[in-house]
């Protein structure tokens, strides 16, 4: 449902052409909204539902099924897109139909930042924190993604406790944010000193960074479960995007 349809349901409530059981039968129905392609089914009514349209996961579609998807997507929402782990081959086709589509090399994303409505509360900010510059591809992920949510974010990147002072010199950033993604491949360890420190909510996302022990990413991600510190929450391994719509989520919540 776009803002142009709730408008028009409102509008006909208020001349009393629909009741106001109509009114929610008629949202209901848009919330659940499907639209099939036979490859894919898009659901239109997540952006009604959680606030952000759906988002498309890029790997293993080609790049006429992602064009497909994320045009629909662009023509039926308001709100800003995301399409995750894509590639420049995947962008340079899709921007043949939506030239205001950016690719971040980094992040591996394709988006469209056209949402007018946020305001991003720096006194809420979401800080990123990576352990590793090799992190940082991840970290970048869940940046972006939180951007695009409408949140303010900022980052502390290669700070990790081989080096820890590297750390303390962005104390003051760590005790400031209002939730904080923690980065990092090896043993992980990053994310239990930052629960350590703030009281605030600590996402930590395991990297699959690391060498032969670190199976992929496996000890770190074991390493964040068994955190001592309290408050601290573990996203899968290599989940940017997953840990920055969680910490939009909670930024949300207080």
């Amino acid at each position: 449902m776009t803002e142009q349809n709730l408008s028009e349901l409102l509008r006909a409530y208020k001349a009393e052409k629909l009741s106001e059981t109509d009114v929610i039968a008629a949202m209901k129905k848009f919330s659940l909204a499907t639209e099939s392609f036979g490859f894919a089914t898009i659901d239109h009514g997540r952006e009604l539902r959680q606030g952000f349209p759906e988002v498309v996961y890029s790997p293993g579609k080609t790049k006429e099924q992602l064009k497909i998807i994320f045009k629909n997507l662009y023509e039926r929402s308001n709100g800003n897109l995301i399409a995750s782990r894509a590639t420049r081959e995947q962008f340079n086709f899709l921007r043949e139909e939506i030239p205001e589509a950016v690719f971040d090399e980094t992040a591996r994303m394709i988006y469209v930042d056209r949402d007018k409505s946020f305001v991003r509360d720096e006194s809420k900010k979401i800080l990123v924190v990576t352990a590793g510059t090799s992190d940082v591809p991840v970290a970048e992920e869940a940046r972006l993604t939180a951007y695009l949510w409408g949140n303010a974010v900022s980052t502390c990147y290669d700070c990790g406790v081989a080096g820890i002072h590297r750390l303390f010199a962005h104390l003051d950033e760590i005790l400031s944010a209002n939730v904080i993604i923690v980065v990092a491949g090896m043993e992980g360890a990053l994310a239990s000193v930052i629960g350590g420190l703030t009281s605030r909510p600590v996402i930590a996302v395991p990297t699959s960074i690391g060498y032969g022990a670190s199976f992929n990413g496996l000890a770190a991600l074991l390493a964040m479960l068994n955190s001592c510190a309290t408050g601290v929450g573990v996203v899968n391994i290599d989940n940017g995007f997953g840990a920055g719509v969680l910490a939009s989520k909670i930024n949300r919540s207080f």
